[in-house]
């Protein structure tokens, strides 16, 4: 696929085919794209833990905070959560600052996954100590993200950002969810 439709597809996605089971395979070869990714200094200090088992998948759904901008939604409904995840850890033994990795990782995933008809949906506002109680992660990995994968269940249109600078996503009527980008002149500095 040409990257910029990639790029195009490769969208927050928060509601799923949960009956769609993502395979352990798909899981790690997704993680093998990441382990191709560059990392500073070299170190490759992250760790995954996959799932797609509808009790590990239960628990790491407990703990997340689904969409900001999105107040009055607690969350996709049985049937449309995700039907897999990937635990992004870091790893303490070897580094404590990650610099840039996580963000190269999980875009390079969720690139991955666009490629092969699923989509994603990158958490930063994760219960960590919960999720690390509940999964029994050892205390030398840090909890960075979450990445939920799976078949879309949604339609996503990107949208220049409007008149009035609002850059919150949204809703309509219909479901369908609206993403206001900004345009590539307001992105380049003239000097």
């Amino acid at each position: 696929m040409e990257l910029q439709k990639l790029l195009e597809v490769n969208r927050t996605y928060r509601r799923f085919f949960e009956n769609e089971q993502v395979p352990v395979e798909v899981l790690r070869n997704l993680v093998g794209l990441a382990a191709l990714t560059p990392s500073a200094a070299n170190l490759q200090p992250l760790k995954f833990i996959l799932s797609n088992t509808r009790e590990k998948n239960r628990k790491i759904f407990s703990t997340l905070g689904w969409a900001g901008y999105l107040p009055d939604w607690p969350g996709p409904e049985p049937g449309e959560r995700p039907p897999a995840y990937v635990v992004v850890l870091g790893d303490t033994g070897i580094t404590g600052n990650w610099s840039a990795d996580p963000g190269i990782v999980m875009q390079t995933i969720l690139l991955g996954a666009s490629e092969n008809g699923l989509g994603g949906c990158i958490f930063g506002s994760v219960r960590r100590k919960e999720l690390a109680g509940l999964l029994g992660i050892p205390p030398e990995y840090e909890i960075l993200y979450v990445l939920a994968l799976g078949r879309p269940k949604e339609k996503i249109v990107l949208e220049q950002i409007g008149e009035d600078g609002d850059i919150r996503y949204y809703r309509d009527e219909n479901r369908i969810h609206h993403v206001p980008k900004r345009r590539v002149d307001e992105l380049i500095v003239e000097i």
